[in-house]
């Protein structure tokens, strides 16, 4: 959403995020909205972050990723840091043991919460 919608939002954080569904097409029922990935790539495609980061826009939003390295959704989480680096967009990215779970999101929101406290006060 705030990809899509820089006009409302000024900061959006991510945890443990799926930021790719696209390695996931038998996960969580997504074929039910979407169609199989087999049948409907261009659907998943625009429906995943990974393919929607042509439309921000440098220092538009302050975004902040964070993802447990045991998470199962780590590998696109860096996946996702490395192509806005490549693209120059500003952005924290970072990483620590932790798999997807409450007593990482409990540590986790810590740094989320910090992070969006001292990007409002700017």
């Amino acid at each position: 959403l705030a990809f899509r919608h820089q006009d409302v939002f000024s900061i959006a954080g991510s945890m443990s995020g799926g930021v790719d569904i696209r390695p996931f097409p038998l996960n969580w029922d997504i074929a039910k909205s979407l169609g199989t990935y087999a049948d409907n790539k261009d659907i998943w495609d625009k429906n995943t972050v990974m393919e929607l980061t042509h439309l921000l826009t440098p220092k538009s939003l302050a975004l902040i990723i964070q993802c447990g390295t045991e998470d199962f959704f780590y590998n696109v989480n860096v996946k996702l840091h490395e192509k806005l680096a490549l693209n120059n967009i500003p952005h924290t990215f970072i990483t620590n043991p932790g798999a997807h779970n409450w007593a990482y999101w409990s540590e986790a929101i810590q740094y989320q919460l910090l992070y969006f406290h001292n990007n409002f006060k700017n």
